[in-house]
């Protein structure tokens, strides 16, 4: 199964005749996701890629009916498009957008709040369910179907941990990037409670670092389960100094809050498998889901 996305999702992308978005676009549909339009203002009435353009995004879910929409838009417009978006009735958003200001992603999340509009992002790799639905601007291989949720904040170490799941045969149902900036859409607790509830997901990864208090959310849901799906975690930014911000703006530990140590002490008080390195992600995941299968 997978959670948020999936074969029968229709997806516009916003800003799709820009060059970043027509390539992104032409994976999704190489790869099966249900492409069914693009926004781009000014330009509606044409087609780009076999696919209509509409001026705005009430235009296309009027004409197209899209459950899903991928902002592709600069930063200093990336908040008005999310924000059109939800309030034209689209169930998920995922912006890919990197330096949105912090003042516009709150705005987006206040006036999502009376929707119910999902967001994932901004500065996302996206979201894929391997074989059924791409969103975002993750690389083509090594993703394949299979029973390993993942969440992240990394997208380079997603995408290395895909690769050794891959490797090993078991495959993601779905992959999430939540998004590195410090104001973002869903986090990592709404992520495991959707793993939580697909039945086919049978282990979930978690790739955090420092900042924010993400990993922490997600190690108080973990307390409240009952039935323990088991969670392999890594965190990066151990050795980080205080005060100074490492790749970009979510990962930064200010007085001693978001720190990395201490997300790693909350996820293992948690039950969570927390790695030290992670080139063991893969093996450690076979093995945790060999256990599992063992009762």
């Amino acid at each position: 199964m997978s959670i948020l996305v999936d074969s029968t999702t229709r997806v516009v992308f916003q800003g799709l005749t820009g060059a970043t978005a027509s390539r992104m676009a032409e994976r999704a549909i190489a790869q099966g996701t249900r492409v069914v339009g693009g926004v781009t203002p000014g330009k509606g009435g044409q087609t780009h890629l076999d696919l209509p353009v509409f001026n705005s995004m009430a235009e296309a879910v009027a004409e197209v009916q899209p459950d899903a929409s991928a902002v592709f838009v600069p930063p200093a417009k990336a908040a008005d498009a999310i924000i059109e978006a939800a309030e034209a009735g689209v169930g998920l958003v995922v912006c890919v957008t990197e330096r949105m200001p912090i003042q516009d992603v709150a705005r987006v999340k206040r006036r999502l709040a009376k929707t119910d509009c999902k967001l994932i992002g901004p500065n996302s790799f996206g979201i894929i369910t391997p074989g059924q639905c791409r969103i975002g601007v993750m690389p083509d291989r090594p993703h394949m179907p299979g029973s390993v949720g993942i969440a992240s904040r990394a997208a380079t170490l997603t995408y290395e941990a895909v690769d050794q799941i891959s490797s090993l045969g078991l495959g993601q149902s779905t992959s999430v990037g939540i998004g590195g900036d410090p104001v973002h859409g869903i986090g990592f607790a709404e992520c495991l409670k959707l793993f939580w509830e697909d039945d086919l997901t049978h282990a979930v990864i978690l790739i955090g670092e420092l900042g924010g208090t993400d990993e922490q959310e997600a190690a108080a849901f973990l307390k409240q389960q009952s039935d323990q799906k088991p969670v392999i975690a890594y965190v990066a930014g151990v050795h980080a100094p205080k005060e100074r911000r490492m790749g970009h703006a979510g990962t930064v530990d200010f007085f001693g809050e978001g720190n990395a140590s201490a997300k790693i002490d909350a996820l293992k008080d948690a039950g969570a498998i927390v790695l030290d390195n992670p080139s063991e992600i893969g093996d450690t995941v076979r093995r945790a889901l060999w256990k599992r299968k063992r009762g």
